[in-house]
């Protein structure tokens, strides 16, 4: 007996999904939160988020494009940061009013006890004006001529010996990029649901990765599913990277780094191949690294 042509057709496209599928040799896209998939479409911009289920704190942060420990702060949460689903999470930073303080001078009411000595006016009055006299003549002293003979100069110290500051602030834009990792660029940025949201880079187990821009380092760790050993990075205030699959991270949360230095070291963790994968963020949007990177 023959089948209906419907039957047919919808039985032919299965089996044409089912082979899509079998050649698919990149990985699944890496979905940051149960309640959303970045689309890269559109940046970060409201006060709140409202807490959906399976989301983490971590997540959170860089859905929305901050430090996980500024939202922490902001909300007053602390270890293990433990967040359910209908919160809502305030990810801008609290107006500075309710950080403020009566800093205003207390008035105190004048003593009316009878054994308080009284000062007499007259003598401070007088005070006053003989300290005025004395201020004048110091500002119509003659000046002391100053000597001609050569300044001393202090010899500068040697750069090595000159403790690296760590900077109080992120600066308004991001002076440099530089390569994360050296090795083949086998995946590149999509813009698709379902895309890379980021480039894959190739290498050889252990080999280094590098910030790609001078940056405090916001998270190191491994809670967000899908990244494995992950590093993340803030350059700016609103620009982050992200440098996921590593064997080892070798740098610290809170620690302040330079373009080009070792951050980690490439590996396989949470994926199936020996890779870096590098995200570029814009107030939590999803951006072409290419576009920022150095040309090859």
């Amino acid at each position: 007996m023959l089948k209906p042509l419907g039957t047919v057709a919808a039985t032919l496209l299965y089996l044409f999904a089912l082979q899509g599928c079998a050649d698919r040799s990149a990985p699944a896209p890496v979905v940051l939160l149960n309640s959303q998939v970045v689309d890269g479409s559109e940046e970060y911009t409201q006060d709140t988020y409202k807490v959906q289920r399976g989301d983490t704190l971590f997540a959170v942060a860089w859905y929305t494009g901050n430090d996980y420990l500024d939202l922490a702060k902001y909300n007053g949460l602390s270890e293990p940061y433990t967040i359910f689903p209908g919160q809502t999470l305030r990810v801008t930073p609290p107006s500075k009013a309710a950080y403020a303080t009566d800093r205003s001078p207390k008035l105190t009411k004048k003593s009316t006890d009878p054994t308080t000595p009284s000062v007499d006016k007259s003598l401070v009055d007088r005070k006053k004006t003989q300290a005025y006299r004395e201020s004048e003549e110091i500002v119509k002293a003659p000046k002391i001529p100053v000597p001609t003979t050569a300044p001393v100069v202090v010899p500068k110290k040697p750069v090595s010996s000159v403790k690296k500051v760590a900077p109080t602030s992120f600066p308004s834009k991001v002076k440099q990029w530089v390569w994360p990792a050296q090795g083949k660029l086998v995946d590149t940025f999509s813009k698709a649901e379902s895309g890379n949201k980021g480039i894959d880079i190739a290498g050889a187990r252990g080999s280094n990765v590098l910030a790609a821009a001078d940056g405090k380092v916001v998270y190191s760790g491994s809670a967000l599913r899908g990244y494995g050993n992950l590093v993340i990075i803030k350059h700016t205030d609103t620009f982050l990277s992200a440098y996921a699959y590593n064997d080892t991270i070798v740098v610290k949360e809170r620690e302040w780094v330079s373009a080009g230095q070792k951050i980690a070291t490439m590996g396989n963790s949470g994926t199936d191949s020996v890779k870096l994968h590098f995200e570029v963020r814009y107030r939590g949007k999803s951006l072409d690294p290419l576009k920022y990177l150095p040309r090859l």
